[in-house]
């Protein structure tokens, strides 16, 4: 894995987070492939920069610069094919298999959970009728147990359910009522678990449903979070009762961050207003305790040292409360939601591209080198078409287990489809 070195604000801004380091500045201008407009300061320490690698031939972005295939996923017709999240790879961790949902409902936001085979196409139906909240994040379909599960969250009536499951035989077991699922790790047992945003009721904590003992427990009490951050949520959310939202699990399971909600209460949960939300909190689930919050929330994803988060706008944040880096060189796209390659060497993110050499409005997924700011515009396409759901879908790219893959929701048609960009398939 290498190393993400701790950077911090360039001199004359303001720092985001609250902890930061004081070590001697020193400010580099950096802009391979340079687009006009995007230059940032780069600061760093030498002792740090001095762990990566530095070889001109080790270049991660070498596969991603040509010979890229590009895809649909699916070649089915008449459907909608939606992956997920950013925070969420639809390729098992064997890599032969897809999870999405399909659907056929103008909106998207009724369909199946389904699952293909890459070598044959195969597809197998896991789950039928199922409704989601919208199509931003479809069923919030996810593997789990290293590719032996697969876990959901439907409503079913007036109550929310979380769903998993097996894939070999098709077993469906209700985890858990009145909860929703945020988002585990596809070789872990651990699925994070919260009460519905707009309406928690008693489900205010964050939970975790462990596979190997098929248990729930509490892992985080709203109570600590009102305890540590109390005057925050109170001047945010105006005193309102808040609860934990969207659990993300670290890597290695140890930590999570999560933000917070307060709901407006009774069951519509398809309206924008139906809570407020807003602040990134990380907690230490290995050794107890709040340890990160950041009173703002982006789209954060976890580096692969389970340390680190990166956020839009290019920013990556030490969970440990240490300095933060704003990656030179790289373009931010607006509306993009970045994540980090499995060997921590690169991010993937989308967004309007225009300033990466895509047509005006569209959107695109670009591939950027952690290291040496230089990035790769993948694929760009109009993405104001496909589901027309009341939150639409974004195309939340994400890397494959082995790093070869990335995988995106593109919206330019009738239907929105998952298509997969494949490194060096082109050759």
């Amino acid at each position: 894995m290498v190393p993400v070195p701790n950077f911090e604000p360039a001199p004359g801004k303001e720092p985001i987070c609250r902890r930061h380091s004081a070590a001697p500045e020193i400010a580099v201008s950096c802009s391979p492939r340079h687009v006009a407009g995007w230059r940032f300061p780069l600061v760093f320490f030498a002792a740090l920069l001095a762990l990566l690698p530095a070889r001109a031939a080790d270049d991660p972005l070498q596969p991603w610069r040509s010979g890229v295939r590009v895809r649909a996923v699916t070649e089915v017709p008449g459907r909608h094919t939606i992956h997920s999240y950013y925070v969420a790879n639809p390729e098992s961790p064997d890599g032969r298999r897809v999870l999405f949902f399909a659907s056929t409902h103008p909106a998207g936001e009724v369909g199946e959970v389904r699952m293909i085979e890459r070598a044959t196409g195969k597809e197998t139906v896991l789950a039928r009728d199922v409704h989601t909240e919208d199509a931003h994040r479809a069923a919030c379909q996810q593997w789990l147990s290293g590719g032996k599960r697969v876990a959901f969250h439907e409503p079913v009536g007036k109550r929310w359910h979380v769903v998993v499951i097996d894939v070999e035989t098709l077993a469906r077991t209700v985890v858990a009522e009145d909860r929703q699922v945020g988002f585990g790790r596809p070789s872990g047992d651990l699925l994070p678990l919260y009460g519905c945003h707009w309406n928690p009721g008693a489900h205010r904590d964050l939970e975790v449903w462990d596979a190997a003992t098929g248990q729930v427990r509490t892992v985080v009490k709203i109570g600590a979070v009102e305890q540590k951050y109390g005057d925050w949520l109170t001047k945010e959310f105006a005193g309102k009762p808040t609860s934990v939202f969207f659990p993300v699990l670290s890597p290695d399971l140890k930590r999570v961050f999560f933000k917070m909600a307060a709901g407006n209460g009774g069951d519509n949960y398809a309206v924008k207003g139906a809570s407020a939300r807003q602040g990134l909190v990380c907690c230490d689930l290995a050794h107890g305790g709040l340890i990160w919050m950041r009173e703002k929330w982006g789209h954060p994803a976890w580096h692969p040292d389970s340390r680190h988060i990166l956020e839009m706008g290019n920013v990556m944040f030490d969970s440990d409360g240490g300095p933060y880096a704003k990656l030179a060189g790289i373009p931010y796209l607006r509306g993009s939601h970045p994540s980090v390659s499995p060997d921590g060497r690169l991010m993937v993110t989308d967004g309007i591209a225009e300033v990466a050499g895509a047509k005006p409005n569209d959107w695109g997924v670009l591939v950027g080198d952690l290291r040496e700011g230089k990035w790769a515009l993948l694929h760009s396409f109009e993405q104001s078409r496909g589901a027309n759901s009341w939150r639409r879908n974004h195309p939340h790219p994400a890397f494959s287990a082995d790093g070869k893959r990335i995988y995106f929701n593109v919206s330019s048609g009738q239907f929105t489809r998952l298509f997969v960009a494949e490194a060096g398939a082109g050759k």
